[in-house]
Formats: C-alpha cells, sequence, structure tokens
C-alpha cells in the first residue's frame, strides 16, 4: 500500500467488533442526540459511553465492603473464549443466567467429565466439587458446541463424552488430582 493509500484510510481507527441494535423511544433519542452534541460525540458513541458509565455505578451485588459494581467484577468475569466467560458468570452469578443458560449450566454441573474427581472406594462413588479450582475448562472448551447443541435440544446427551470408568484409574485418586491441576495450570 503507498503512503497515499494509508492516509486515505484513516490509518489507525478504533475496532468495533459487535454491533447492537437499540430501540428507543422517539423523545428519549432526541434527548441521547442532544447529550451526544454536548458531549461532540456521535450517537452511538455516546450510547456506548452511557453504558459505559452506568456499568461502573450498577452494583451486582453488596457485599461487607459496600456495593461491588459490574465494572468493578469485568476483570473477573469477561474472557474472550466463550466457554471461560460462561463457566466463571456461572459460578460467580448463577442467578443471572436465562432461562437456556440455567439448562445449559445444570449439563455442565452433571457432567464429571469437566470436573476433578474423587471416587469414594468403600460406597464406590464419584464426586466432585463446583468451585473454579475444579472445573476443567480445557475440556469444556474442546466439548462446547456439543454441551451448546444438547442444552438446545438439538442433540442428545448421548454425543457428550464420559469419564472413563473407575477400574480403568489408577489407584490413588489424589495423585490423579495433582496431575490433572498441572494441566490446567493451577
Amino acid at each position: 500500500m503507498t503512503k497515499r493509500n494509508s492516509q486515505r484510510s484513516g490509518g489507525g481507527k478504533l475496532s468495533r467488533s459487535e454491533t447492537v441494535t437499540v430501540r428507543l423511544d422517539p423523545k428519549l433519542r432526541y434527548l441521547a442526540e442532544l447529550a451526544a452534541l454536548k458531549q461532540r460525540r456521535t450517537l452511538s458513541s455516546f450510547i456506548e459511553w452511557a453504558v459505559d458509565d452506568a456499568l461502573k455505578r450498577l452494583p451486582l451485588r453488596d457485599d461487607h465492603n459496600g456495593s461491588v459494581t459490574i465494572a468493578d467484577e469485568a476483570p473477573i468475569l469477561w474472557d474472550v473464549a466463550e466457554p471461560d466467560r460462561f463457566i466463571k458468570l456461572a459460578l460467580r452469578y448463577p442467578e443471572l443466567l436465562d432461562h437456556e443458560q440455567q439448562k445449559l449450566w445444570k449439563i455442565i454441573r452433571e457432567s464429571a467429565y469437566l470436573w476433578l474427581l474423587t471416587y469414594d472406594k468403600v460406597h464406590r462413588k464419584w464426586s466432585w466439587a463446583i468451585d473454579d479450582k475444579s472445573v476443567r475448562v480445557d475440556r469444556l472448551r474442546t466439548h462446547w458446541k456439543e454441551f451448546c447443541s444438547v442444552a438446545d435440544g438439538s442433540e442428545s446427551e448421548n454425543i457428550l463424552p464420559k469419564e472413563p470408568d473407575p477400574v480403568d484409574w489408577p489407584d490413588d485418586t489424589n495423585e490423579r488430582r495433582k496431575a490433572a491441576a498441572k494441566t490446567l495450570g493451577s
């Protein structure tokens, strides 16, 4: 590309990766346009600023230190990978999940394949903790589409991966837990 062509293209503009269609009643749109003019912004830029500002003020929960806003939690909840974002939200704020997400979360919680397991030899039963230290996010990433397809009803649970039979596992499940934790980088 020549220098002249690069100057025409505007160079390093901010990239917008998501487009959202918003309905505003005529009065709200007019007032938002006035506010945008006042701030010398486009309407789109003003709406983005207003949402960002609201995230800094909207409490997500109250704790002993006061209110925790969505913006406060953003570094914890955001991830570029959808399965990671989902797990972070489901573990910390399951009450924010919509009905479809609740179905997916139930399938994930009940899948032994996605959790570090402990085997009780006396009762011959597997168990797992539902927490961020036990989840096998690497496995969820690999099989995300399958879990989503089962949750939305387009596939049967038979397509989901299963844990191996306990007889195939080493006797010391704590050693297995440590090895699995290493692969997660914990």
